[in-house]
């Protein structure tokens, strides 16, 4: 028998004062949560929380969500010289990678992905640069996510263009790519510090 409003109402009508209470809480438990995300982005780039860098014992957490033809956070704090776990998720529907260094590292990865444009649907064919211009790279296939643990350069803020960036031919012309912004423990970005 379908499920009416009127039979809907008196099952909940039925249940217990406690349990009626626990449903309620779950759902202020949402709500606060929902609420929480809101205020949290909507703070935007711009708002930086405080940083606990990560160690090679204690990493700190950085998660990055690729899809099409952009990246989730817009943008992504790091503290130099510090150790990162970073989770790579390609929530698209394409595979897509996540290319972290400078601008000479983009360039460099821009450059091998090109010579395989016309290549057939599949995965990503292999590619290479020269070690000194590698940066970091993470191909990811559509609904996986990659972990791994990454020492962030210490000399990251003197190089010119950090981003993270998608080399897959097209990607990066369509504006997949996000800044780095290199910023203190206490959540304030580098280049803002008042001397």
């Amino acid at each position: 028998m379908p499920a009416t409003a009127a039979s809907c109402r008196a099952r909940y009508a039925c249940r217990s004062p406690a349990r009626r209470r626990r449903a309620g809480f779950r759902t202020g438990a949402r709500l606060a949560v929902l609420a929480w995300l809101v205020v949290a982005c909507a703070g935007g780039p711009g708002a930086t929380p405080r940083i606990t860098p990560g160690t090679a014992g204690a990493p700190r957490a950085v998660n990055l969500i690729a899809r099409e033809w952009t990246y989730l956070p817009p943008v992504v704090d790091l503290v130099p010289g510090e150790t990162v776990l970073l989770h790579v998720i390609n929530g698209g529907t394409e595979p897509h990678e996540a290319v972290i260094g400078g601008g000479a590292v983009q360039t460099a990865w821009e450059s091998a992905e090109a010579a395989v444009a016309g290549a057939p649907p599949g995965p990503t064919p292999a590619v290479s640069v020269p070690p000194g211009m590698a940066g970091l790279r993470v191909v990811v296939a559509s609904g996986q996510r990659v972990d791994l643990t990454w020492v962030v350069p210490a000399d990251g803020p003197a190089q010119s263009g950090f981003e993270v960036g998608c080399h897959i031919p097209g990607h990066y012309g369509q504006g997949m790519r996000v800044p780095v912004r290199w910023v203190g423990p206490d959540g304030v970005p580098l280049a803002t510090r008042t001397r």
